[in-house]
């Protein structure tokens, strides 16, 4: 079993390994991002620089509780953003909300809380399945990842709860 030094590593990895994805999808097969895509990917950055920053502090037991207890609910916090775009996806056409200005223009044209707003809310650009794969669209594959995230934070979670030698509770 990885350390949990490692454990925090590999989490990092792996969020940069999606957002390496993200860029890739949107700067070669040129599939623009949408609001919630933004977000996602705001969440996939602050959950691989907590465990980022957990690698490198190598806490210990209440600091592990910490960084886990707070990954995992940036994890889960980008899941339920992944969730509301494939409700949006699910809608059908005469139900999506209109398509809003582009996020650049939200910033410079309407305070910061209003342009948040939108933001997190989503827009009919949001609803539009732009690629799949197996009949997933991103952000099924985002959900999934995040689901997987908040799972080993939650695992590291409990690993951090023993102390070093000590097994885990048998039921």
């Amino acid at each position: 079993m990885p350390s949990q030094r490692l454990t925090f590593f590999l989490i990092a990895a792996s969020c940069a390994g999606l957002l390496a994805v993200a860029l890739y999808m949107q700067e070669v097969m040129e599939l623009n991002p949408c609001y919630l895509c933004i977000v996602q990917r705001v969440f996939v950055i602050v959950t691989g620089v907590l465990a980022l920053l957990a690698g490198l502090h190598n806490p210990g037991v209440v600091g592990r509780r910490i960084y886990s207890g707070l990954g995992a609910l940036t994890a889960l916090g980008g899941a339920g953003f992944a969730i509301r775009q494939l409700w949006l996806q699910s809608l059908p056409a005469d139900q999506v909300p209109a398509c809003g200005p582009p996020a650049e223009y939200l910033f410079d044209a309407l305070p910061l809380a209003d342009a948040l707003g939108m933001l997190l809310r989503g827009d009919g650009n949001c609803a539009e399945v732009q690629w799949t794969l197996f009949g997933i669209s991103i952000p099924g594959w985002t959900l999934m990842a995040f689901v997987a995230l908040s799972a080993i934070y939650l695992w590291q979670l409990g690993r951090a709860a023993r102390q070093p030698g000590q097994r885990a509770p048998t039921v």
